[in-house]
């Protein structure tokens, strides 16, 4: 099995322990022109950034970058406690899920049980790790943003701290909104940390404040979303007189010194369901 994880490099799917297969279809046979998505993706009605606002410092291709395994949380454990609990509340036990620029761990609830999570990033020791996930695949999405799955097939979609990272937010999102059953969730979560040479210049330059109205307008870019949500806790103290440069540099390079403020964006493909 451990051979079959990790040596089939070529393939959009890596099998993971437990023997369960997620429904794919040809993406090809859907998108002629990767500029538009097939006409049951939501409709990109206006693009958020500009080419400027799309670069990287580190202009490489993020599978150098990711190419060795990161075993450590990005975030702080206030913020992991509060994203467990907004999954806890808004992801039906029974959902199928897939867990987007995932990694070792997904922050999903222990105790609740879906039919299926699949995983997506860039390293595959990660995502191997990761007890929550049946199977997942690698893909670059600065490169392809097609998911080779059938229309309607997941019940939520999350991506947690990895929404700072995507050159085509735009595709992604509606290739998201394809492939969500009606009235399944997208769940976008970040805070304050990032590896800065791999951030998009428009976040890099931004402010928190900023930086979620960001998220919004990638989700009011897809014709179909509803009106996004957004869920915002501030650590205690977060305006007492600190050094806030110094404090800026230690949040950018993993090494914050209080608390991570928690922010998420959350929306649901053509309605709100009513058990929510």
């Amino acid at each position: 099995m451990d051979s079959l994880r990790f040596n089939l490099q070529q393939s959009p799917f890596q099998l993971k322990p437990r023997n369960v297969r997620p429904r794919v279809t040809n993406a090809s046979s859907n998108q002629t022109d990767p500029s538009s998505p097939p006409s049951s993706a939501g409709k990109i009605q206006r693009l958020v950034l500009n080419n400027e606002g799309r670069t990287k410092l580190n202009a490489d291709p993020d599978r150098e970058f990711y190419s060795y395994p990161r075993f450590v949380n990005h975030v702080d454990d206030s913020f992991i406690s509060s994203l467990t609990d907004l999954y806890r509340n808004r992801v039906r036990p029974g959902s199928i899920v897939l867990d987007l620029m995932s990694s070792w761990v997904s922050h999903l609830p222990d105790e609740v049980k879906y039919e299926k999570v699949v995983g997506h990033g860039l390293n595959a020791q990660e995502l191997a790790r990761n007890p929550r996930l049946d199977y997942f695949f690698i893909k670059d999405l600065n490169e392809d943003q097609k998911f080779e799955f059938e229309d309607k097939y997941f019940d939520a979609v999350l991506c947690s701290v990895g929404v700072q990272y995507l050159q085509q937010p735009e595709k992604v999102f509606a290739e998201v909104y394809r492939v969500l059953k009606p009235g399944g969730a997208l769940i976008v979560s970040f805070s304050n940390r990032m590896f800065y040479e791999k951030a998009i210049k428009v976040w890099r330059d931004g402010t928190e404040y900023s930086r979620v109205q960001l998220v919004v307008q990638y989700f009011q870019s897809i014709e179909g979303f509803t009106q996004p949500e957004i869920i915002r806790q501030q650590p205690p103290g977060q305006g007492g007189a600190e050094k806030p440069v110094f404090n800026w540099f230690l949040s950018v390079i993993g090494l914050a010194s209080r608390p991570d403020p928690f922010n998420a964006v959350v929306a649901y493909k053509n309605f709100k369901p009513l058990y929510e």
